[in-house]
């Protein structure tokens, strides 16, 4: 595979995936049904809206406080408004193409902080990692306080597909192992994986040796206790979610935070996930899709506004002349 083809593939397979998502979303939806999403859309409650877009842009700055701890420690002390700017870009990026905000947070210190893209780097995946650390636990929780409800649900799909499709699981399980033996022994694989673990090695260890640990970790709570806040909040825009629990909201949130997570900010995929979780507790197709496109689109809209304007003021704000 060619290096231009890999990054003309990088490019376009994350939005052509989001577009095959929404996609799904029209064709298991009926007209009847859609014309209900449309309904519950425009009779949500703007003041629930608002006020969780309002945490969550106090999650974006907590998030952007908390990163000087780690540079602190380092022994760089850039402006916060930096950091603010830099942590709004990096979820612009991330809408395009998954993880590259991470690369461009990084080369923003580098360019206007002069410290240096691996060290900044390395503080970015070591958050990364923190963050998915929590992430796991709450899906661990949710586990175990739902699974009674999961349990059946999932084997019923194991024992289904593993009938049906047997013998092609096999085959791709044993491609996958070949795929991954094969790329991990290129000299230039372990190369990267090397120098990534170095750069996780190092953000792990200003973690660990900050003096303000205490601080961090408290960004990190008020960080995760506001997307979880949004969410819940988000449930009393629309009339036939504001019933929900909070378990089957915290149930919602672990799936739409892991279809963000492992895609360019969820494009497509998140109402899918969330009307999916929904659709344990009873809640009808048309207001979880609802609901999980308006939340969707009500953050992606925080992050398209903050970060086009953080694109134009990082230069203005960083002017010497």
């Amino acid at each position: 595979m060619s290096n231009s083809f890999k990054r003309i593939f990088y490019k376009t397979a994350p939005p052509l995936a989001g577009l095959f998502f929404i996609y799904l979303s029209f064709y298991y939806t009926s007209q009847a049904e859609r014309n209900e999403i449309y309904r519950s859309l425009k009779e949500a409650k703007v003041e629930y809206i608002f006020l969780s877009i309002l945490l969550g842009i106090i999650s974006f700055l907590s998030r952007a406080y908390r990163w000087n701890y780690m540079l602190n420690s380092m022994g760089y002390y850039p402006k916060l408004i930096n950091n603010v700017l830099a942590v709004f870009v990096t979820y612009l990026a991330n809408l395009g193409i998954p993880r590259s905000g991470e690369i461009l947070r990084a080369s923003v210190m580098q360019s206007y902080e002069s410290i240096p893209f691996n060290k900044g780097f390395g503080t970015v995946i070591a958050e990364r990692l923190v963050d998915l650390i929590i992430l796991f636990s709450l899906i661990f929780l949710c586990l175990f306080l739902e699974t009674d409800a999961f349990l059946p649900f999932v084997k019923q799909k194991i024992n289904l597909y593993t009938k049906k499709y047997h013998l092609l699981l096999l085959v791709l399980i044993f491609s996958l192992l070949v795929f991954i033996i094969a790329k991990v022994f290129k000299d230039r694989m372990i190369k990267k994986i090397s120098s990534l673990l170095n750069e996780i090695s190092v953000g792990f260890i200003t973690i660990l040796k900050m003096k303000n640990k205490i601080y961090y970790v408290a960004h990190t709570i008020l960080i995760w206790t506001t997307y979880i806040l949004v969410f819940y909040i988000m449930k009393f825009s629309l009339n036939g979610t504001e019933i929900l629990e909070f378990k089957a909201l915290l149930v919602s949130f672990v799936f739409g935070a892991i279809s963000i997570t492992t895609t360019n900010g969820g494009v497509g995929v998140y109402p899918l996930s969330i009307s999916v979780a929904l659709g344990f507790y009873g809640i009808p197709l048309e207001t979880s899709l609802a609901f999980g496109w308006l939340t969707w689109s009500v953050q992606t809209i925080v992050i398209l506004f903050f970060g086009v304007l953080s694109f134009f003021l990082l230069p203005i704000v960083n002017n010497k002349g």
